[in-house]
This record gives C-alpha cells, sequence and structure tokens, in this order.
C-alpha cells in the first residue's frame, strides 16, 4: 500500500479530480492519510506488530520498549536461545521475594507492567550488552506519498481510504456533509473492528463459539 494511491482514492470519493482548482492540495491528504495511519495503530496495534532485538538496560529488571512502541506485546527468547517465560509479580513476589535484587544473568522470565503499556520487568537483572527478541506495536512514521506502509496488509486499503474521507469531509466547511462524514468514519471503525472480532474465529480453537457448546 502506498498512499499515492489512497490520496487517489479518497479525491474520487469526495469529487476533488479537477487539478485545476483542488479543494485539497495532495499534500493535505496525505497529511490526512498519515493520520489514519496512526488512528489506525491506536485502535489496532496489534496490526502493527514488530519483532526486533531489543539491548535492556543493564544491571536493572525495569526495562522500556522501544520509543516508538505503542505498546509492548510479547517478549520471546534471550541472545543464548533460551525462551523466556512469561508470569507475575505476584507470583514471584510470593515465591521469591529478593527476585529484584539477584544478579545479572540471562532472562529466564519476563512480566508485563499493568500500568505501563512499554515498561515491563525481566528476571535476573540484566548483565551488560544483553539482548531479548520482542514484539511490540509500532508507531507508524510519516509516509512519503510514494513509500510503501510497512506491517499494515495491504487488505486494509479500503479502511484507510473511509478514514481518510471522514477527515476531508469533516473539515470542509463548504462542502461538508455531516452525514456523508459520520458515513465513512462508521465504515472506517467498523472495518476495523470487525476484523478484530474475525481473530476469535480464526486465532482460536473453538472458532469463537463459546465453549460450553464447542462439541
Amino acid at each position: 500500500m502506498i498512499l499515492n494511491d489512497v490520496i487517489a482514492e479518497v479525491r474520487d470519493l469526495i469529487q476533488d479530480t479537477d487539478s485545476n482548482g483542488y479543494r485539497y492540495s495532495d499534500a493535505v491528504l496525505l497529511k490526512f492519510a498519515n493520520q489514519v495511519l496512526r488512528r489506525t495503530a491506536i485502535f489496532r496495534p496489534d496490526l502493527f506488530s514488530l519483532q526486533a532485538d531489543l539491548t535492556c538496560t543493564a544491571d536493572t529488571v525495569v526495562q522500556s520498549a522501544p520509543a516508538d512502541s505503542i505498546r509492548l506485546m510479547e517478549v520471546y527468547y534471550n541472545t543464548s536461545g533460551n525462551g523466556i517465560i512469561e508470569t507475575t509479580r505476584e507470583v514471584l513476589d510470593q515465591a521469591y521475594p529478593t527476585w529484584m535484587t539477584d544478579n545479572p544473568g540471562p532472562t529466564i522470565n519476563w512480566i508485563r507492567n499493568i500500568r505501563n503499556p512499554n515498561k515491563f520487568f525481566i528476571y535476573p537483572k540484566a548483565p551488560a550488552a544483553h539482548q531479548i527478541v520482542i514484539e511490540y506495536a509500532q508507531t507508524p512514521p510519516i509516509y512519503t506519498g510514494a513509500q510503501a506502509v510497512a506491517l499494515l496488509p495491504d487488505a486494509y486499503f479500503p479502511a484507510i481510504v473511509d478514514g481518510t474521507v471522514f477527515l476531508a469531509e469533516s473539515i470542509d466547511n463548504e462542502h461538508v456533509n455531516s452525514n456523508r462524514a459520520a458515513l465513512f468514519q462508521q465504515s472506517f471503525s467498523q472495518a476495523l473492528g470487525i476484523s478484530s472480532q474475525t481473530r476469535q474465529i480464526t486465532d482460536t480453537e473453538g472458532g469463537g463459539i463459546p465453549e460450553e457448546e464447542v462439541v
């Protein structure tokens, strides 16, 4: 997906195709499209998930996701190749109250920080230059019109178009149609919401059927 294609589709939908007198410049529509990508990332961070190596902060159990992270999603393994098991602070605090003060070593466990989606804990403390492999939802960068949008599948092209039309129709005082803007906003939201709901069908053994009804 490239945003120039989004802009071309948006121009058709908002009837702004006269190149001698555009209501919106390409730069304005590109700005709208980039805003829609970021709105999409907030609504569906899983669509922008990225696997990356993270160099831990040495000599502490408290770690931070990369600066462009919306939220941490998973911690997989450390550089020694060993898997890292997710646990909770409650479990470690009860089973081993001094876990935060143990000597540094390769990561064995990780713990989500329920109050901060971009902070997490590891056990034991990280040694110098220790790396782990994580998955996180990345904030989309600001794209030029010709750049390929990373991570987001092409199947979401119509949703990005709908969201961009909504922004354009919402601010044009001379041509605004509030019902039309609301229609495209609803279409944008529904496309992302429906795709989220289908994960219950595709990503679970029961295919989204209540457990008591699974034969």
